[in-house]
């Protein structure tokens, strides 16, 4: 069935896809498309009206629950452990009903918290009596200011040098053989920055062996771990440098399109993604022929509407698509059958930002930086509890320790532990800071995950078990309820702690470890798969604080 629908999604072409087709829908109603325009979509893409339903309810801001919300605090784990939003929601009922307001996760204001959506804009860390002035449209207080440093070679940090530079280097590779353009980026070794660490070269080199009249190229943007603003950086700060890899990729891999999917939670980085492209199309790099070279391509940006499964690359193209953002089942690979069943690779925005570095200075260079196995730099993002927050490039293998007491200057407060690599990251406890490097490999090895490299502390005087069931909720909210293990047991993890917080129950050791494994060994997706991690580790390394709320019998903490 889901292969007829992106046959029929794929009938219009990109441009006109059903999800962006449903999203504009919602923007003429106050939040969610009404049932007549949804009927009318059905009838236009040729798809049953329960398809485009079911699409329609899956996300937070087109559910019909969302209708006439005004402003979205952000519930992201930092926010949380910072303690500013109980407070911010205070302030808006003042000026706004309750049911006027509602929640997004997370908008990328992990640096100073407090954050929230208003009119398309975000805004965080009011000072006394701004939150009035941000709400009659004060354009200078959504500006956030953050540190931006790199410790070794600026890959990622470079200063932009101009769209003429990237056009004279663009025009030089497109001279080129794009077998040995490819040949140069599988040099280069960059393994995927979205989590996965799979090389990307390799990624290309599969689009690129596979038999199509169409390809894609797709950028996943829809950076939803909390605690992460490295892509938000990239897209708003540089963003031709993640055009720039898009274009070689579509080169490389015979593609014919470049599809940005960015999430909704990022409003300003839209205007700024569309004056980049627009710089390459002035430029003459952007539709037919390109530079002569019988290469055709463009982009196109397409707005998430919140949903953090979409980070997942099968349930990112199912969304464009206008189906329900469920994961799919592989094989097939994206690489064979992705988007509308025409080859597809998804990579991250960091990834894609590192070609230009590639391209300018060869795929040795770029290979020699880091460890023989995690090699490059990586983007790391410090939140509020860090006396400098701020995106750091480190090489892989520098030590946490020169990250958090060097770079990030030690903290504001003391910090019990701090879990890096968003959702499905590790929770490290303070004392193993010294054991750790930024790269795949510590992080592996020690029984914890690199992952988006975002880091969120968790202070000595915020309980541990109100953590884990709010990380919970949060991966129960957000399963695309493709598969039962994930679906049903994130729920009923959620309620076990949830319960067992509040002082009613006491949490059976053995049941727990089975719900975990069940968890880890079912679901379809590292979704369900990788949130049993950080529960593991608050077991393992903070078993005194959390044996209250287990039942002895058998117990591990």
């Amino acid at each position: 069935m889901s292969k007829n629908l992106g046959d029929l999604g794929g009938r219009k072409g990109v441009q006109e896809n059903l999800f962006s087709k449903i999203g504009e829908a919602a923007m003429a109603t106050e939040g969610s498309p009404s049932p007549e325009e949804m009927d009318r979509l059905a009838d236009e893409f040729l798809v049953g009206k329960a398809n485009v339903y079911g699409t329609a309810t899956f996300y937070d801001f087109l559910k019909p629950e969302n209708r006439g919300k005004k402003v979205y605090v952000c519930n992201g784990s930092a926010c949380l452990c910072a303690g500013t939003q109980e407070g911010l929601i205070a302030d808006l009922k003042t000026r706004f009903d309750e049911s006027e307001i509602g929640h997004m996760t997370c908008l990328g204001r992990c640096h100073e918290n407090g954050a929230f959506h208003y009119e398309g804009k975000n805004y965080s860390a009011l000072g006394e009596g701004q939150l009035g002035a941000a709400l009659k449209g004060a354009d200078e207080i959504n500006v956030d200011r953050y540190e931006i440093c790199a410790s070794g070679e600026a890959v990622l940090t470079a200063n932009f040098e101009g769209m003429d530079a990237y056009a004279t280097l663009l025009k030089g590779v497109l001279a080129k053989e794009s077998a040995d353009v490819l040949e140069e980026v599988k040099a280069a070794g960059i393994r995927g920055r979205g989590g996965a660490g799979f090389p990307m070269g390799v990624k290309w080199e599969f689009a690129r062996n596979a038999e199509s009249d169409l390809k894609f190229i797709i950028c996943n943007a829809d950076e939803g771990d909390p605690g992460a603003y490295s892509d938000r950086y990239l897209l708003e700060q540089r963003p031709h440098s993640v055009l720039f890899g898009m274009i070689i990729a579509g080169y490389c891999m015979k593609a014919q399109w470049g599809v940005l999917y960015i999430r909704a939670e990022y409003p300003e980085s839209f205007p700024i993604v569309e004056a980049a492209i627009q710089d390459f199309r002035d430029a003459g790099l952007l539709g037919e022929d390109i530079n002569g070279a019988g290469f055709d391509f463009d982009f196109k940006i397409v707005q998430g509407q919140g949903s953090y499964i979409c980070g997942e690359e099968t349930a990112l193209i199912s969304s464009i698509e206008g189906q329900r953002p469920e994961v799919r089942v592989r094989p097939p690979f994206p690489a064979q059958k992705g988007l509308f069943n025409k080859p597809t690779i998804v990579n991250n925005v960091e990834t894609l930002a590192t070609v230009p570095y590639v391209i300018k200075n060869g795929g040795a260079a770029y290979a020699a930086l880091g460890t023989e196995k995690s090699n490059g730099t990586k983007l790391v993002s410090l939140d509020s509890y860090f006396k400098r927050p701020g995106i750091y490039e480190v090489d892989m293998g520098t030590p946490l320790a020169t990250v958090v007491n060097d770079l990030g200057g030690g903290f504001t407060e003391p910090v019990k532990a701090l879990h890096i690599g968003g959702p499905l990251g590790g929770i490290v406890p303070s004392e193993k800071i010294d054991e750790l490097t930024i790269d795949f490999e510590s992080f592996n090895v020690g029984g914890f995950l690199l992952g988006h490299a975002s880091v969120v502390c968790i202070p000595e005087s915020f309980s541990i078990m109100t953590y884990l069931e709010k990380l919970m909720e949060f991966a129960a909210v957000e399963s695309c309820g493709k598969c039962f293990p994930c679906r049903l047991g994130t729920k009923r993890a959620h309620e076990m702690l949830e319960s067992a917080n509040k002082g009613n129950y006491k949490i059976d050791t053995e049941l727990f470890d089975d719900l975990l494994h069940t968890l880890e060994e079912g679901s379809l997706c590292a979704h369900g798969g990788g949130i049993p991690l950080p529960v593991k580790n608050a077991l393992q390394y903070f078993g005194e604080e959390l044996k209250q709320f287990f039942s002895k019998e058998g117990s591990h903490v």
